[in-house]
């Protein structure tokens, strides 16, 4: 921190001028794209700012370019072809799908994962975590092991002793999600849970999801980490509201939009992480030779709000537990 706040105190003084030198050439302006199924604002902007620590302004030295799939995976592979074709300096590409997308469209271009929850490795993404071997780099969660999802469920029940039928909303596109589920399913019976599985693939799949889900009559509702269903949360949150479903879920986000709970790795983190490697890059660093960071911090959010509503007495020991309550 300290070295950031000198660097910020410096900016645009003679002082820093070796280090803007040696971060972008004089009157250059890099281009980052952007790859992944939807706009998030918050995270946006915590990339922007740590960028920003580093000397990079938009409009100045840095342009962004967004190319989102709005959900529709397929679009994926096209619109990390548009990246290439604009020549982008490097892609950060948030989700499973998206790096596997971007990476078959270049082996140049340097890729910045964010948001994958699966073993880069066992992807086949980069060779190894310490020496990742190609032009993809970056922070990867690992969150989609049975003990994870043994302890989210476990949460779930904590909040609400009563439940035993959860409905699980999953993304059968996403790699990360087929192994979640299948994680999820070892993790479920210890607990005295009975799993439904409902499948989203793409927007039109949400209202019979959510008359399937309706018609199994669980207790909760748990939903798997996956890029389209973070960009249509609070969709999510009002539909389970409605049925008054306790929810659980893998990131923060869903909790913003009105969850009852998540517990996983911080997405702001993984952001800022990617910022870091990014200016790396630009400065003339090899994704190769960039090894691949464990997203390390985890948290539990739990909203109150959203528990008054489903008529939900937390326990004071679990909020006590809980590193962010959102009233």
């Amino acid at each position: 921190m300290e070295r950031r706040a000198f660097l910020g105190t410096l900016t645009g003084s003679l002082l820093a001028a070796p280090l803007a030198a040696e971060a972008q050439q004089p009157g250059r302006v890099w281009r980052i794209g952007h790859l992944g199924h939807g706009f998030d604002p918050h995270l946006i902007e915590t990339f922007r700012r740590e960028l920003g620590e580093r000397g990079y302004v938009e409009g100045k030295n840095i342009a962004m370019e967004f190319r989102y799939s709005e959900g529709q995976v397929e679009r994926l592979p096209d619109l990390a072809a548009e990246l290439v074709r604009l020549r982008v300096d490097v892609i950060v590409a948030n989700g499973t799908p998206a790096v596997q997308a971007a990476k078959r469209a270049t082996s140049k271009i340097s890729i910045v994962m964010v948001g994958v929850g699966l073993d880069p490795v066992d992807l086949g993404l980069v060779a190894s975590l310490a020496r990742p071997g190609a032009n993809v780099t970056g922070v990867a969660a690992l969150g989609a092991d049975s003990d994870l999802w043994a302890k989210r469920l476990q949460l779930i029940k904590d909040a609400s002793p009563r439940t035993s039928r959860a409905a699980v909303l999953w993304n059968p596109a996403n790699p990360g999600n087929v192994l979640g589920l299948k994680a999820m399913k070892t993790a479920a019976p210890p607990l005295g849970f009975k799993l439904y599985p409902v499948a989203i693939r793409d927007v039109s799949d949400f209202e019979p999801a959510f008359v399937a889900v309706a018609h199994d009559v669980p207790d909760a509702l748990v939903m798997i980490w996956d890029s389209l269903l973070l960009t249509h949360a609070r969709r999510i949150a009002d539909f389970a509201i409605e049925k008054r479903l306790p929810t659980m879920c893998a990131v923060r986000g869903y909790v913003d939009a009105g969850a009852l709970m998540s517990y996983g790795t911080s997405l702001p983190d993984q952001w800022r992480r990617a910022a870091t490697y990014v200016d790396k890059i630009l400065k003339g660093a090899k994704p190769a030779d960039l090894p691949v960071e464990r997203a390390s911090r985890f948290e539990l959010v739990i909203n109150l709000k959203t528990a008054r509503a489903l008529g939900l007495t937390i326990p004071p020991s679990l909020l006590q537990r809980a590193d962010q309550v959102i009233e």
